[in-house]
């Protein structure tokens, strides 16, 4: 991020919105700094970009002060600067890893009993997924992907054991971990979720990461380099698990039945609106795009759960969620980037109402520039779940009280699009959605599908409630 700030000469005496920048985005960014003079900005910006980009990639930032905006350098001056902070640029090099190293990492997957390999996003980013196909379908090791992992290998692969994910962490003896941090999403790879006795190969481009978590084993770089590595040490001494394998088919008889009891509860058609009966139609409408297959945003409590178990990736880097933090108001913003990274795929941002309203106005930024982003928005009437007062609670003295996380009833989220010039649509029947997604799907233009759920369905924190 590059913002202004006020003229270095008033600091202190109270100028127009004075902030100490830098300090306020400390927190927040791998690095934060200033261009003092017109002569730093080149080797300023190339210091933000490299750090940005290495190691664990995120955000950082450039102040630059009114003053430096109105300095002037000569021609020859700006290109001399230029250079010179082009030549300056940090060069990383994927880092070399120890045979040892190596060697007890493919020994731990040989020689486990019940091994397991997870991936999540740093994963992804680092565009692991050929090189993580090629060691899954080379061992027969099941695979287990974070939620922004998914897609990686497809979610219907048969050694996929997101279905299974309580028996797989829980059994598992080795756990390959790529480009995911042991963190709550993964219950910190700790008891009682995981096996006591578990034994953790970790992959990470951070060492800082590794040595926080201190697994087994840990092996620093970029995923899909390390894998790469891995691979070629496998393959000169090969090894396979089998579709008979007692694990494979413990991971797979699980996946299968837990599956099978989720298509009862999809298969039925329930009005008004639980989360699951739109959640299905929502997956059939994007199986049936086929490929490029649609970036999938989704945010929200229950919505977000139940997108997680439902909706199916099957191509790389096509799901944005609200991620490790569960930042409520990301979607919009999601969708805006994901249409301008990728023109070549339709957008669909699956949304709990509360999650919407955090940036619901950016439709407005939809429309404006037409991307081809259609907004489902889980209408349940508030956070969790709607007005859910006793009858003598709505007549009585608090008639005038709902509670802070319920909203207005029947909130018309599809007339703000249309307030624009984009399209809404308002639903409440499988008929209705699947006409009114067959439309938007199609249609490649803005569009908000307002889906009206019971307020009754859905439950508080979602899956969260052990954090209430």
């Amino acid at each position: 991020m590059i913002s202004g700030s006020c003229d270095q000469s008033d600091v202190g005496r109270g100028d127009f919105q004075e902030l100490d920048q830098i300090d306020a985005t400390k927190p927040f960014t791998k690095l934060s700094v200033k261009a003092a003079h017109i002569s730093q900005i080149p080797a300023r910006v190339a210091q933000v970009l490299d750090w940005a980009a290495s190691g664990r990639p995120g955000g950082c930032y450039l102040d630059l002060p009114t003053d430096v905006l109105h300095q002037k350098v000569s021609e020859s001056e700006a290109e001399r600067l230029l250079l010179e902070a082009e030549k300056n640029r940090t060069k990383t090099e994927p880092s070399g890893i120890s045979n040892l190293k190596l060697e007890e990492a493919v020994s731990l997957l040989r020689h486990a009993e019940r091994p397991l390999i997870v991936f999540g996003k740093g994963a992804a980013y680092a565009r692991a997924e050929h090189a993580l196909t090629k060691l899954v379908e080379a061992t027969g090791i099941p695979f287990l992907p974070t939620p922004m992992g998914k897609g990686l290998l497809p979610d219907t692969h048969a050694l996929a054991a997101t279905a299974a994910r309580s028996l797989a962490i829980g059994k598992c003896d080795v756990a390959l971990v790529v480009g995911a941090r042991l963190n709550w999403l993964l219950h910190f790879g700790e008891p009682p979720k995981w096996s006591k006795d578990v034994k953790f190969i970790l992959v990470d481009v951070s060492e800082e990461e590794i040595e926080l978590r201190k697994p087994h084993l840990g092996l620093v770089g970029d995923a899909k380099h390390v894998i790469e590595v891995l691979n070629r040490e496998i393959k000169d001494d090969p090894f396979c698990l089998g579709s008979t394998h007692p694990w494979v088919q413990a991971i797979s008889n699980k996946a299968k039945e837990n599956v099978a009891k989720m298509e009862v509860q999809l298969a039925k058609d329930v009005v008004p609106f639980n989360f699951l009966t739109p959640m299905r139609i929502i997956r059939d409408a994007i199986a049936a795009l086929g490929s490029p297959a649609p970036v999938v945003v989704s945010e929200g409590a229950n919505t977000m759960d139940v997108g997680r178990s439902v909706l199916v990736q099957t191509e790389p880097r096509t799901r944005l969620d609200a991620g490790t933090w569960g930042t409520m108001g990301v979607g919009l913003g999601y969708c805006i980037a994901a249409a301008v990274a990728s023109p070549e795929r339709l957008v669909v941002a699956v949304e709990g109402d509360s999650g919407f309203g955090f940036s619901a106005m950016e439709v407005e930024t939809l429309v404006r520039y037409q991307l081809p982003v259609v907004v489902i928005v889980f209408n349940n009437g508030g956070v969790y779940g709607g007005d859910r007062r006793y009858p003598e609670e709505i007549d009585g003295p608090h008639k005038d009280d709902p509670a802070p996380t319920s909203f207005v009833p029947n909130a018309g989220y599809h007339a703000l699009i249309e307030a624009f010039g984009g399209k809404g649509y308002l639903v409440g029947t499988p008929d209705e959605l699947k006409s009114a997604l067959s439309e938007s799907f199609s249609a490649w233009k803005p569009a908000v599908v307002n889906v009206v759920i019971d307020p009754y369905a859905g439950s508080e924190s979602g899956r969260l409630q052990h954090k209430n």
